[in-house]
């Protein structure tokens, strides 16, 4: 079962954790941005990779969690003219942009695949995150809040993480190799 993480920040890098930590271990990775300091408050990532690419070092920290993982790492931003190159071989794909209309190419593109997506991920209400399931996509969050009008933090970032992951573990079937 190989997973897509579109977009390795705060969604992309905790549901893969999250995804590796469960045994899973076959993954593309896709982003393009670098790592700063203001992500470090819900991220997977640590204070000495500042600077370096998520997707680069999103790999380097889940084959620390296990060395068995299969890891395909891309630092691209996605267009319509690449995004076809990245998830084919995907069997699930998680949207994790912070960018509608970089949500709307992936989902557009893959929508004959699973997509678990996260909208409504600012602020700190964990009493407003809902899971809505349509055909082959289920989006979590809240659906209100975005990023760009509400502050981010690390509680519902990973709580939303944890739910789609899970539903990630519903979809396949559970845990695959708890010993990796």
């Amino acid at each position: 079962m190989k997973i897509g993480i579109a977009g390795c920040g705060g969604i992309g890098s905790n549901v893969a954790m999250n995804l590796v930590r469960s045994g899973i271990k076959d993954f593309v990775l896709v982003d393009f941005d670098r790592i700063e300091e203001s992500n470090l408050n819900r991220q997977f990532f640590f204070k000495n990779q500042i600077g370096e690419y998520k997707s680069l070092e999103l790999k380097k920290n889940l084959e620390n969690i296990n060395e068995n993982v299969s890891i395909e790492s891309f630092v691209e931003k996605i267009t319509e003219k690449n995004i076809k190159f990245f998830f084919e071989n995907c069997d699930i794909i998680v949207e994790a942009f912070d960018k509608r209309e970089f949500k709307s190419l992936l989902i557009e593109n893959y929508f004959h695949k699973k997509i678990i997506s996260a909208n409504g991920i600012g602020g700190r209400d964990l009493e407003g995150v809902k899971v809505r399931e349509l055909s082959n996509l289920i989006i979590v969050g809240d659906f209100i809040s975005d990023i760009s009008n509400y502050k981010t933090y690390s509680t519902k970032v990973n709580y939303i993480s944890c739910i789609m992951a899970n539903k990630i573990l519903d979809i396949i079937g559970g845990f695959k190799d708890e010993k990796f």
